[in-house]
C-alpha cells in the first residue's frame, strides 16, 4: 500500500515524442527516384499542374533554339578572337542544328523504353550547362565546335520527350491547344535569344558571357524539373482497359446491353467520352501475359520515316522550319551591312519575329482543336486528317511566302528595315500553326509512340534547317537576298502541295502503314 503510494507519488516517465519527418524531406525524397510509378491517370491532372507541366516543357524545349542563336550577333568576334577561319564559326551554327536533329531520337528510344520522361529532361539539362560552361572558358574554335554538338545533344531532349509528355497528359481533341503553347516556347527560344546575345556581348565577358548564361540557365532548368515536374509516362493499355462504372445506373438494363455498352466506349476514338468526375469505381483489367521486352533500338525513331504519311508530315514541317532558321542566319550580317546596326540592335530586330510567334500560337491554339471537333461533326466520324484543319493552309500559302519575299526585297533595294521585320513576323506566325498542327497530327496518328515519332520528324526539320544554314549566306552573296527568299518562298509553296496530298491521301497511307 506504502509503495503504491510512493508510485503515485512519482511522475509519470515522460517518452520523447516520435520523430516527424518534415514536409521538406519528404518533398526531398518523393523527387529523388529516376522512375516513380505513375498511379493515377495524367489525363487526370488538374489544369494547374498541366499549366506547370507545360510551362516547363516549354523552358526545356526553348534551350535548343536559344543557345542556338544567342550568340549570333557575336559570330564576329568570335572569328576575330579565336582567329578562326569563317568555314569554322559556320560549323558552330550548321553542327549544332545537325545534333538537334539526330540526338532526340536517343532520347526518344530511352524514353519510350524504360517508360521515364522526367529524369531525361533533368540530366539533358545538366548535360546542356556543362557543356555551355566548357564554350565559355574555350579558347580554341575547334574545341568549341566539338562542345557546341555537346550542348545541342543536352538541350535536344525537350523537342521530343516533350511531346510524349503532351500525349500522355492531354486527349486527342485537346492536344492542339497544349502544342500551341508548347510550340510557343520551342520558337521563341531561337528569337528571343539574339536580343539577350546583343546586350549580353557588350558586357566585358563579350561573346562568353551568352555562354555564362546558358549555363545559368540549364541549371535553372534542371532545378525547376526535379521540383516540379511528374513523372506522366500514361501506360495506354493499362489506363484505356480500365472500365468506369458511373453513379446512376439503370436497375433495367440488361447485362448483355452493359456489356455492348462497355465495348461501345471501348471503340470510340474520342478519350474524352467518359466524364471523369462521375466515375465510382473501376472494374480492373485482367492480366496480361507477360512477354519479353525487346531490346532497345536507338535508331527505331528514325526508321518511322520509312512511313510516307509520316515523312510528308515532317517534310511540311520541315520547310517552315527551315525558312525561318535561315532568315535568322543571315540578319546579322545582312542587318549590319544594310542599316548599319551594331550587335544590341541586331539583337532587337528579332523582336518582330517573336510578336508573329506570338500571336501565330494564340491563333492557332484556339483554332485547331475547334476547327478538329467542326470537322468531325460534319463527318460523323473521327478522322485524323482532321487535325491539318483551315487555319494552316492561309499561313502555308500566304503569310509564309508573303513574308520571305517581303523580308528579301526590303533588304534587296535597302527599303525600310521596319518592314523586313514585319515581313519577318509574317514568316514566324504561319511557321508556328503548320508546325503546330503537323506535330499534333503525327502524335495523334501513332499511339503510344508520341516521343518516337516526334523525334523522327525533328530529325527531318533539323536537317532541311541545316542545309539551309549552310546554303543561306553563299546564296545572299551570290544572288542576293531578294532571289534568296524567292526560293524559300518555292519550298513553302512546294510544301503546301505536300500538304494537300497528306490531306486528301493520308487516310490510305496510314492504314497502308498498319496506323
Amino acid at each position: 500500500m506504502e509503495s503504491q503510494e510512493k508510485g503515485a507519488d512519482q511522475p509519470h516517465q515522460q517518452y520523447p515524442p516520435p520523430r516527424q519527418t518534415s514536409a521538406w524531406r519528404r518533398f526531398v525524397r518523393s523527387r529523388l527516384p529516376l522512375k516513380p510509378a505513375v498511379d493515377e491517370d495524367p489525363r487526370l491532372l488538374s489544369n494547374r499542374t498541366k499549366g506547370v507541366i507545360l510551362g516547363l516543357l516549354g523552358l526545356c524545349a526553348c534551350t535548343p533554339g536559344f543557345s542556338s542563336t544567342i550568340y549570333f550577333p557575336g559570330l564576329p568576334m568570335i572569328t576575330e578572337g579565336l582567329n578562326a577561319p569563317p568555314i569554322a564559326t559556320t560549323l558552330t551554327a550548321a553542327l549544332f542544328v545537325l545534333f538537334m536533329g539526330i540526338a532526340p531520337g536517343f532520347w526518344a528510344s530511352i524514353s519510350d523504353h524504360y517508360h521515364v520522361r522526367r529524369c531525361l529532361l533533368m540530366f539533358s539539362m545538366l548535360i546542356f550547362a556543362v557543356a555551355s560552361l566548357g564554350s565559355a572558358v574555350m579558347t580554341n574554335i575547334w574545341g568549341l565546335v566539338v562542345l557546341r554538338c555537346v550542348q545541342s545533344i543536352g538541350s535536344s531532349c525537350g523537342q521530343s520527350v516533350g511531346a510524349g509528355v503532351i500525349a500522355d497528359c492531354y486527349p486527342l481533341e485537346k492536344r492542339g491547344a497544349a502544342f500551341g503553347k508548347y510550340f510557343f516556347g520551342v520558337f521563341f527560344g531561337p528569337l528571343l535569344g539574339p536580343i539577350i546575345g546583343g546586350f549580353l556581348i557588350m558586357s566585358n565577358d563579350g561573346w562568353r558571357a551568352t555562354f555564362w548564361f546558358c549555363v545559368a540557365l540549364g541549371l535553372f532548368a534542371a532545378l525547376m524539373v526535379w521540383m516540379f515536374l511528374p513523372e506522366t509516362y500514361r501506360d495506354n493499355a493499362r489506363f484505356d482497359l480500365e472500365l468506369p462504372q458511373t453513379q446512376k445506373s439503370d436497375p433495367t438494363t440488361k447485362p448483355e446491353k452493359a456489356v455492348q455498352d462497355q465495348d461501345q466506349d471501348l471503340n470510340d476514338n474520342d478519350d474524352t467520352s467518359v466524364d471523369r468526375a462521375t466515375v465510382v469505381s473501376t472494374t480492373p483489367p485482367p492480366p496480361s501475359p507477360v512477354t519479353k521486352k525487346r531490346r532497345m533500338n536507338p535508331f527505331t525513331p528514325f526508321l518511322l520515316l520509312r512511313h510516307p504519311f509520316i515523312l510528308l508530315a515532317s517534310l511540311v514541317g520541315g520547310v517552315a522550319f527551315g525558312s525561318m532558321f535561315a532568315v535568322e542566319t543571315i540578319i546579322p550580317s545582312l542587318f549590319e551591312q544594310k542599316y548599319n546596326f551594331n550587335s544590341w540592335q541586331t539583337g532587337l530586330s528579332y523582336l518582330g519575329a517573336g510578336v508573329g510567334n506570338l500571336i501565330g500560337s494564340l491563333v492557332g491554339g484556339k483554332l485547331s482543336d475547334r476547327l478538329l471537333l467542326r470537322a468531325r461533326k460534319q463527318r460523323g466520324r473521327a478522322m485524323v486528317e482532321d487535325r491539318l484543319t483551315m487555319n494552316i493552309w492561309p499561313c502555308i500559302v500566304l503569310f509564309m511566302p508573303f513574308g520571305l519575299l517581303l523580308f528579301g526585297w526590303m533588304l534587296e533595294f535597302n527599303k525600310s528595315v521596319w518592314a523586313a521585320i514585319i515581313g519577318f513576323g509574317c514568316v514566324t506566325f504561319g511557321m508556328n500553326q503548320i508546325m503546330s498542327s503537323t506535330s499534333a497530327y503525327l502524335v495523334d496518328a501513332t499511339p503510344g509512340i508520341g516521343a518516337s515519332v516526334t523525334a523522327a520528324a525533328n530529325f527531318v526539320r533539323m536537317l532541311i534547317a541545316c542545309a539551309l544554314t549552310l546554303a543561306a549566306n553563299p546564296m545572299v552573296a551570290s544572288i542576293g537576298p531578294g532571289y534568296t527568299t524567292v526560293l524559300l518562298a518555292a519550298l513553302a509553296w512546294a510544301a503546301a502541295i505536300l500538304l494537300l496530298i497528306l490531306k486528301i491521301y493520308g487516310e490510305r497511307l496510314r492504314h497502308w502503314s498498319g496506323y
